[in-house]
């Protein structure tokens, strides 16, 4: 399966850039799925992460892993595992999906500062931590340091992006440590949500990361425990993966149009 992988990274890449993108709107998404492929989740995507909530309100919800061969059936890869999201729940994000709600489907959408993570289908970015290069990682990963920011400031230019008090000019007036006091960022993947041309107000910092427990929402992103969540990035293949993030009712509805398992 890793070889099967590596070969494919480039194929993957260029496909999904051309065939993919957060610009589309949800009726083209949804438009091209009805022509015959999977919507959002591209045949040569070979690795799937759901992550499945009771409802959109609530912060508790469940983590599966899926591989195949490329457009093949998904099957399980291990068990599913204990997750928590942002304490107001799920709204719908700005992903490989679109950039709203999937025509016909209804629920909140994703905005800065409300406590939801965001829901839909997103790529998985660059993996940040405190280690210097952790054993068995294969996504891009930069150790974080003192002087690394997540910009949260709806008014800065650097809006959703990591950047470096060394090298940018500071245009903001909020923005998240990458390495904290806590620990909760000793392990952090990007999700890909609301990166490409960012959108200011509708969401930014958004990470799968180490959670306090399994009792404590976060603001918006989603977190596990810290075995789990070495288990998950040591799996990982660059460009091979997409995460699908949503509500149960809402993941029964898209099942069969975007081939989920």
């Amino acid at each position: 399966m890793k070889g099967l992988r590596f070969c494919l990274l480039l194929l993957i890449a260029g496909c999904v850039s051309g065939g993919h993108s957060e610009g589309k709107t949800a009726s083209q998404q949804n438009q091209h799925s009805a022509g015959g492929s999977t919507g959002p989740i591209h045949p040569l995507h070979i690795q799937l992460v759901t992550i499945v909530s009771g409802d959109w309100n609530t912060f508790r919800a469940t983590l599966q892993r899926y591989e195949r061969s490329p457009g093949q059936t998904w099957r399980a890869v291990g068990g599913p595992v204990e997750v928590v999201l942002g304490h107001a729940g799920y709204g719908w994000g700005r992903g490989l999906h679109g950039t709203s709600a999937p025509d016909g489907r209804g629920g909140p959408t994703k905005r800065e500062g409300d406590g939801r993570s965001p829901a839909g289908v997103f790529e998985f970015g660059t993996a940040y931590g405190y280690e210097v290069v952790p054993k068995g990682v294969s996504l891009p990963y930069v150790q974080a340091t003192p002087a690394l920011r997540c910009v949260d400031d709806t008014a800065s230019r650097h809006y959703n992006r990591i950047v470096s008090t060394s090298n940018d000019i500071r245009d903001w007036n909020s923005a998240e440590h990458m390495l904290r006091d806590d620990g909760n960022y000793e392990i952090a993947i990007v999700v890909g949500h609301n990166t490409r041309k960012p959108k200011p107000g509708a969401g930014s910092c958004i990470f799968l990361h180490v959670w306090a427990g399994p009792d404590i929402a976060v603001r918006g992103c989603t977190a596990m425990s810290k075995p789990e969540l070495e288990t998950l990035i040591d799996w990982l293949e660059p460009k091979a993966a997409v995460l699908v993030a949503l509500p149960r009712s809402e993941y029964q509805a898209l099942g069969r149009l975007w081939n989920l398992p």
